[in-house]
């Protein structure tokens, strides 16, 4: 039944609807149609365009949504930029910040890309700055889980001084 019935849209419907369309014969033929004309070949070309723009879609470039392309979750999400300013006077002798937005003491590198990196198979590190000996070479590099203890003393004696 519902074969029948498509049979009988494609085979006897569709070619008397097209041959009653207003179809001109050249480009110029379009200006002379009537409104009603134009009425009765919207339809048609409203198809035309669903089909052509089904035809080219797969070949348009995608967009990203904007969460998947998002790197701060949570950090300073009130403000329009993040910005931390860090004086070269105040860095002891070496010091990691946070690239990968996770760290929970932010702008400080606490360890963060590590998880980040085994869930994601991300290559993301801290930014490690040095400073330099007296003779010029840079200070031996400290391992990360000190370095972390060391910074998390410096926040903590900071904080006790400013209450």
């Amino acid at each position: 039944m519902v074969l029948e019935s498509l049979a009988r849209i494609v085979k006897v419907q569709l070619p008397a609807y097209l041959k009653r369309l207003p179809l001109p014969e050249s480009v110029g033929g379009f200006i002379r149609l009537t409104v009603s004309e134009w009425l009765r070949l919207l339809p048609f070309l409203g198809v035309l365009a669903l089909l052509g723009y089904l035809a080219v879609r797969p070949f348009l470039p995608k967009k990203k949504q904007q969460k998947d392309s998002l790197i701060n979750l949570k950090i300073q999400k009130e403000n329009p930029k993040v910005v931390n300013e860090i004086n070269i006077e105040d860095l002891c002798l070496t010091k990691a910040y946070c690239r990968c937005w996770r760290s929970k003491t932010f702008p400080v590198c606490d360890g963060s890309h590590n998880k980040h990196n085994e869930l994601t198979g991300d290559n993301v590190g801290p930014l490690i700055l040095k400073k330099k000996e007296a003779g010029g070479k840079p200070q031996s590099r400290v391992p990360l889980p000190k370095l972390i203890a060391t910074v998390l003393k410096q926040k903590a004696s900071q904080e006790a001084v400013l209450i």
